[in-house]
């Protein structure tokens, strides 16, 4: 098998491995909702979803994670149809001396940076906040990764975890 493509498998399997340890300390009122590869909190009844967003940049910039893209899709997609649309807008978030890092170990790592967590409202007007869920520990030994790089990439994680829970719950 060639190496790129054995390289992209393991990220992908690892990527399913993960049950981030704020989890296990997740209040019981609201617990995130966990698929293969995806970590999706509910944003709690009261918190508007423009709250939601302005406490994830708060959290960001508090955590020294750059916000450094804010796609609003459904405002393009209203704009192409004429026809309103659901909110759906993807934050990218940053820690860029880490991104370069672990591009440098593999180019292949330039597709999980930056970090994305997309706000998404659904069919019945709940909020969501989603991202991809990557078990770090699991992903760095796959991937040989260094002890330092390994903890800058969990530390990434945590600030990611903190700001959907930020987010979640309207926190400024």
């Amino acid at each position: 098998m060639r190496p790129t493509f054995i390289a992209a498998l393991s990220l992908v399997l690892a990527s399913v491995w993960f049950a981030p340890a704020s989890l296990a300390a997740a209040p019981k009122s609201k617990p995130a909702l966990q698929n293969a590869g995806v970590y999706k909190v509910a944003i709690e009844p009261g918190v508007s979803l423009a709250d939601a967003a302005e406490s994830m940049r708060l959290r960001a910039n508090a955590l020294n994670l750059k916000l450094v893209s804010e796609l609003p899709l459904s405002k393009q997609v209203e704009a192409n149809t004429g026809k309103p649309q659901r909110i759906t807008t993807i934050f990218e978030f940053c820690d860029a001396e880490t991104a370069k890092d672990l591009i440098d170990q593999s180019l292949n790592f330039a597709i999980y940076v930056p970090c994305r967590i997309a706000l998404v409202e659904d069919a019945k007007g709940q909020g969501w906040l989603i991202m991809i869920d990557i078990n770090v520990k699991e992903f760095s030994r796959a991937n040989k990764l260094s002890p330092d790089l390994q903890a800058r990439i969990q530390k990434v994680r945590d600030g990611l975890d903190d700001i959907i829970r930020a987010g979640s719950k309207g926190d400024l």
